[in-house]
């Protein structure tokens, strides 16, 4: 892919229906200056989940997932707040990654959640907070998550929705060095210890399904409780999606996040 195609991704914008009403949708700012966006469906308190939103490290922001947040907040019945982080390839590894750990450290979230690479930032987030001694969230959710920038498992190869190339460009943009990969794949990290309860939703026709399939045995193992589920029929990126099958899923994750989320 050239500059020109990167200018492509960013100007296309996916119609979407609104999302619902909520109490209060209000614009903000982190202490370093990170744009926020946060989500109440009541006006009394709620759990606060801190939402990272896909795109492959490189697109999306606080509007091309808004939906998303507004339709957890009011079907899970907690506050959310996204994050818009910084992009590759102006901003490669770790900056979204530094990002997404401050907003955890201040806002003190009891969940962190992400689709797609942002799935990638939530739970790497919480391996560097469990690695600098830090209070970390007690659920992370993590939607058809890259978990193996090396892009060594099968399902890479025949995924739909998100091609091969696609993916390696995505990652380059991210981590340009591949020697580097290894070290930033959380699949590939050393030890998943302390993380916290975690829901992870894979789908069918994903390429990145067998890395998300093999983080999950892989937190299990660590003894990391998991609710884990591969969605048939499906590809990569169903949360935005508004057909009536992905919309089947979408319900069955929210129940699963009001199931599990500290009250």
């Amino acid at each position: 892919m050239s500059d020109t195609r990167l200018l492509e991704l960013r100007a296309r914008t996916p119609q979407r229906p609104p999302g619902p009403e909520l109490a209060q949708v209000l614009d903000l700012t982190s202490p370093s200056g990170l744009r926020l966006r946060r989500y109440r469906p009541a006006e009394r308190p709620r759990p606060l989940m801190v939402y990272l939103h896909g795109g492959g490290w490189v697109i999306g922001d606080l509007d091309s997932h808004d939906r998303t947040c507004r339709r957890i907040a009011l079907e899970c019945d907690v506050e959310v707040l996204a994050v818009d982080y910084r992009l590759a390839p102006e901003h490669p590894c770790p900056a979204a990654l530094d990002d997404a750990v401050e907003v955890l450290r201040w806002a003190r979230p009891v969940a962190v959640a992400g689709d797609s690479s942002g799935g990638y930032l939530a739970t790497m987030a919480c391996l560097r907070l469990r690695d600098e001694g830090c209070a970390v969230p007690a659920l992370q959710v993590l939607l058809c998550p890259n978990t193996d920038l090396t892009l060594s498992c099968a399902s890479v190869a025949s995924g739909s929705g998100l091609d091969a190339d696609t993916l390696a460009w995505f990652v380059a943009q991210w981590v340009p060095e591949p020697a580097a990969r290894a070290a930033a794949s959380p699949l590939l990290s050393p030890n998943l210890y302390g993380l916290p309860t975690t829901l992870l939703v894979t789908a069918e026709n994903d390429a990145l399904r067998d890395e998300g399939d093999a983080y999950a045995a892989r937190l299990a193992a660590a003894g990391v409780k998991v609710v884990h589920r591969q969605e048939p029929g499906l590809q990569h990126g169903f949360i935005q999606d508004a057909s009536p099958e992905a919309a089947a899923a979408h319900d069955r994750v929210f129940s699963d996040i009001k199931a599990l989320i500290p009250r």
